[in-house]
């Protein structure tokens, strides 16, 4: 055959090859034989009708198309298969998000293809009814998000099994006797996933940790930190570098640092702080300006990148502060002593100083290292004293923390002074469009067992938003010096995208009832508003509601080094440089910022977007953390209150049940919908309410009620209550 003859021919199967799957396709469900195809695609030569049934044949062999019976042949249905991360309900339902489309596809529990809560998982997606949700189920699980939880151990002769207690975790474990590590009937123990055999109802495990007895204290905290990964104790190799290291001020380092030893410096934190990650100096200038320096800890000095503190340090990526015990990111030589801007002691810091004027405006602005000598250690109620008693002395039988001494005027001053400056700069912020959210936090008065006595508020005070402004600037001005600088530089940034909207017209519904509106009229009117409300709430029924809806309505903060701003703040650059002793994001600012003020060339960005993501997700990990170490010790203060009657606010509203809050001590539980007895209830997904099908009686979210307790489960962490009526 010749060459044009070949080409000829070889055209005429690529036409043919076409023909065929533009048939089949037009109508997928539909099975063709040959003659059916070669009338669509017009061949009625022998030759053609010779090459179009042996590529069928061939094509079928491939498995490109479908050769349904002998001679007819069906397109293959191509699969569409997403990826995304599954969220696994207590009902064991999914949901995965996928970005790619606008709601998250549901999964019924038989479809979880042995997914577990936050898996990323690979979906293939049911044919859908016009209008419905769309559904699918898992095909793969391409990353497991954690193989290790938190259960107890149910025992037998011969086997174990590990009940896990998250109630979205479906399945038991199974564990020989030679893998529970020491573990008894009925201990609470850290289990690791080994395998799971395709023939197995349950997966294979091993037991790595035993947490004790379930219900006692350090049990119950110690698998708060291990439900979550996080540890709770320094492997003794980082402990012993970290005491090796020399600690010393030298002053060959202080030679190549400013040196503000002579400058007027304090710190304000709370009363039972250990660290004291940072520091203001204050100083009158000539003028009547003012030079003032926020001082931070300079814990890159002490932390070489290349050891295995630093590692460390960076797995962890934050401290943990739960309800009876802070889990550092660094060993205590460091967090409590060398970095720790402890009073009467030089430190090396890394500051920003700043000359302002008298209506809080930065006139000059200097960064670099530096050594410092803290005059005087303040909790906030002391420096919230001399805020209130204003320019003078502070009287000797003044005693917070266990002592009663005379502070000198100088420093009396530089509070007072820098009170007035940070009132200014926040009602500038205000005005800017930044968000007030100052959410009472609850807290507990703990015994010597750590059992809770008492339940109280902190409030941000004056003395608190002092402090809060002048970390605000000096985050804002070092993330704004790098930021501005051309070429650009790669840096870390603590962001915040705009809130979500559809929450914030649901949100604007709720408040409604209360009596409250939102201005949507444009971002300044909606900010204003959003203020106006979080104000007009203190200390009303529905504030704990409205902050907590408040706060959801907002998208969540996080670190990268792709600038967007931050919403909340209304500040076009912002940045964490405050606090390197529990945040590692700190750290990595403290460095590039020393780098580029030494010349250097732009870091790596995807080398530092990569470690942003990881600190984002330690941080909301340890939120979770604290979260729940909270509710459990909500639990363990209610257990001596089940007599009691309580008046609560609805909290939430679910199909299963209402949430409600208690007003006095913010402790919030469950009444159930099947324990409501005096109706049927249903609920009602736009009112947010329940709703009494036969006397029309409604539940709604923001009601006041009456309620007790009627079961408390410290190992679950939940609580039940009785519901006795309308408040």
């Amino acid at each position: 055959m010749s060459k044009r003859k070949k080409r000829a021919k070889n055209h005429l199967i690529n036409e043919i090859t076409k023909g065929i799957f533009s048939v089949l396709e037009s109508d997928p469900k539909k099975n063709f034989n040959y003659k059916q195809i070669a009338g669509k695609l017009q061949i009625g030569d022998t030759e053609g009708r010779n090459l179009l049934i042996k590529r069928l044949g061939q094509l079928a062999q491939k498995n490109r198309i479908k050769e349904v019976s002998p001679g007819k042949y069906q397109a293959i249905h191509k699969v569409e298969v997403l990826t995304g991360q599954i969220d696994i309900n207590s009902q064991g339902n999914g949901y995965v998000v996928i970005p790619e489309l606008e709601k998250d596809v549901f999964i019924t529990s038989p479809n979880l293809g042995r997914a577990f809560h936050k898996d990323t998982v690979e979906v293939q997606l049911f044919q859908k009814k016009k209008g419905s949700k769309p559904e699918g189920k898992v095909v793969r699980v391409v990353e497991r998000r954690k193989n290790a939880f938190v259960g107890i151990v149910d025992q037998s002769k011969s086997f174990a099994f590990v009940r896990p207690t998250d109630s979205r975790m479906y399945t038991d474990i199974f564990v020989s006797l030679d893998d529970l590590n020491g573990a008894k009937d009925k201990e609470k123990v850290l289990v690791e996933i080994k395998s799971w055999p395709e023939d197995a109802d349950s997966p294979y495990g091993k037991v790595t940790q035993v947490l004790g007895v379930p219900g006692e204290h350090n049990t119950e905290i110690h698998a708060i930190l291990a439900e979550y990964g996080l540890p709770y104790e320094f492997p003794a190799e980082v402990e012993h570098y970290a005491n090796s290291l020399d600690t010393r001020i030298h002053p060959n380092e202080v030679s190549k640092r400013r040196d503000m030893r002579d400058t007027l410096t304090f710190t304000i934190d709370p009363k039972d702080a250990k660290d004291f990650d940072d520091a203001l100096s204050f100083r009158e200038l000539d003028g009547g300006d003012y030079e003032i320096g926020i001082h931070i800890a300079d814990v890159s000095h002490y932390l070489n990148e290349d050891s295995i503190l630093e590692e460390e340090a960076y797995n962890r990526a934050t401290s943990v502060y739960l309800v009876d015990r802070v889990v550092p990111m660094l060993p205590e030589i460091l967090s409590n002593n060398a970095c720790s801007l402890r009073p009467h002691e030089d430190k090396y810091t890394f500051s920003a100083v700043f000359i302002m004027d008298d209506q809080a405006r930065v006139k000059d602005q200097w960064f670099g290292r530096t050594v410092t000598h803290s005059n005087e250690r303040f909790a906030y109620e002391e420096a919230q004293h001399v805020i209130e008693t204003g320019r003078g002395s502070i009287p000797a039988d003044i005693s917070i923390r266990g002592k009663a001494y005379q502070i000198s005027g100088e420093i009396v001053n530089a509070i007072y002074t820098m009170d007035q400056l940070a009132r200014k700069m926040r009602k500038l912020r205000m005005q800017h469009g930044a968000i007030s959210f100052d959410k009472v936090e609850v807290k507990f008065n703990l015994d010597e067992e750590n059992n809770p006595v008492g339940v109280f508020f902190k409030e941000s005070k004056d003395a608190n938003k002092l402090i809060e402004e002048f970390m605000l600037l000096a985050n804002r001005k070092v993330a704004e010096f790098i930021g501005k600088q051309q070429p650009k530089k790669t840096f870390v940034y603590r962001v915040h995208d705009e809130p979500d909207e559809d929450k914030l017209i649901a949100l604007n519904g709720i408040v409604k009832r209360f009596g409250h509106q939102l201005n949507f009229k444009n971002k300044k009117n909606l900010n204003h508003s959003l203020n106006q409300l979080l104000e007009d709430v203190k200390g009303r029924k529905e504030q704990n509601l409205v902050d907590t809806l408040a706060i959801r309505s907002m998208s969540k903060a996080s670190y990268t080094t792709d600038n967007i701003g931050h919403y909340g703040l209304a500040f076009d650059y912002y940045t964490h440089f405050t606090s390197p002793i529990r945040r590692y994001p700190d750290v990595m600012v403290h460095r590039l910022l020393h780098q580029y003020l030494n010349g250097a060339k732009s870091a790596p960005e995807t080398l530092y977007e990569d470690k942003c993501k990881h600190s984002s997700e330690m941080e909301a990990l340890a939120a979770q953390a604290e979260r729940d170490s909270i509710k459990y010790m909500q639990i363990k203060f209610m257990q001596d209150h089940q007599d009691q009657e309580f008046t609560g606010v609805i909290s939430g509203v679910t199909e299963w049940g209402i949430y409600v809050e208690i007003i006095e001590n913010k402790c919030e539980g469950m009444v159930r919908i099947r324990d409501i007895k005096d109706d049927y209830y249903t609920f009602d997904e736009k009112q947010y309410a329940l709703v009494g099908e036969r006397r029309g009686k409604v539940y709604q979210l923001g009601d006041e009620v009456r309620v007790m307790v009627k079961n408390s489960d410290l190992i679950k962490r939940h609580l039940d209550f009785s519901l006795i009526g309308k408040a």
